[in-house]
């Protein structure tokens, strides 16, 4: 069978997607439970790689794919371009390195998700992403084309989503049982610490620039991410008069500025799931531009409030809803 290659903007529904919502949301509370706990969230090496059936796809692929796209490889044992594409795949899975996770599908036993996916012959490969299904290609496609095809995805998943991957333990690096405790000391501590008393006396710009200093150096570092989105927030609302860009956003529901700037006073307000609707509704409203303005303020509110919150998750799946 000769590879075809399958429309990245094709979206397939699913009906298990409308009953992972609750799941989902279960599976970000577990996760901000580890977190208190201290735990990094890491995973193994072995972790990218899965076999996923009918009954644990919701877990595996469903609720997963809010943290990272999740890529489904269609296969059988008896398909011997299934041979020569999965350990291409695996071995994808592995150099990416937490940017996409391989869930393998034998469609002999879960017909099922055959049906669901309206898969026409094997090997298949699909992605799901925020709880959307896209096609990717069909057949034992050469590695160029699969790098190009996972390169984009993680583009998608990270621009329009927000998706930036999962942590991978290093292999065998537990720690020596002689092993004393140290205290951990980045080369950061400095900026981050200046970065926090810039915040508390309202120099939001400076706070913003040491955190981009950080960031420049450490692009992961997720105190500065998050210090960041806080930073730019907090300056963007300091001027405004509240009462007249609330006016604004009342009268005229199809200007992407005033809904956005209405959009960060609701955040500053506590109101989180205001704004991310307000914003997911411009986006469903608009086009070109605008919609992109929107599209990527909504990610950048986001980091504000962090991946782990629940509220994010929703706001995504419904991002993902009026983008498909």
């Amino acid at each position: 069978m000769q590879p075809r290659n399958m429309s990245m903007s094709g979206v397939v529904d699913l009906a298990a997607v409308k009953a992972a919502g609750e799941a989902k949301a279960k599976a970000e509370q577990a996760r901000a439970e580890a977190a208190r706990r201290g735990d990094t969230g890491a995973v193994p090496p072995s972790s990218l790689v899965i076999d996923v059936d009918e009954a644990g796809f919701e877990r595996d692929v469903l609720q997963r794919s809010a943290e990272v796209p999740v890529v489904i490889d269609f296969w059988a044992e008896w398909c011997e371009p299934c041979k020569q594409l999965s350990p291409v795949l695996e071995r994808l899975a592995r150099e990416y390195n937490g940017r996409f996770v391989l869930a393998k599908v034998d469609v002999d036993a879960n017909q099922m998700l055959m049906q669901q996916f309206q898969i026409q012959g094997i090997p298949a490969v699909f992605a799901v992403v925020a709880g959307q299904a896209l096609p990717l290609f069909q057949g034992a496609a050469p590695e160029a084309q699969i790098r190009e095809t996972l390169d984009q995805l993680i583009q998608v998943g990270e621009q329009r989503f927000g998706l930036t991957g999962i942590t991978v333990d290093a292999e065998g690096a537990e720690p020596g049982a002689d092993a004393e405790p140290q205290e951990r000391v980045g080369p950061y501590d400095a900026l981050l610490e200046a970065a926090v008393r810039a915040l508390d006396a309202d120099d939001f710009g400076g706070a913003a620039q040491a955190y981009r200093n950080v960031l420049a150096d450490d692009p992961g570092n997720t105190e500065a991410k998050l210090g960041l989105a806080q930073a730019e927030l907090l300056s963007r609302v300091k001027g405004m008069d509240p009462q007249q860009v609330r006016k604004e956003a009342a009268e005229r529901a199809d200007d992407v500025p005033a809904q956005i700037a209405a959009a960060d006073l609701d955040l500053v307000g506590g109101h989180v799931e205001d704004a991310f609707g307000r914003l997911v509704e411009a986006v469903r409203r608009t086009a070109g531009e605008d919609r992109d303005a929107a599209r990527l303020r909504l990610l950048e509110l986001f980091e504000v409030i962090g991946s782990d919150d629940p509220r994010v998750t929703a706001a995504r799946q419904a991002l993902a809803r009026v983008l498909f």
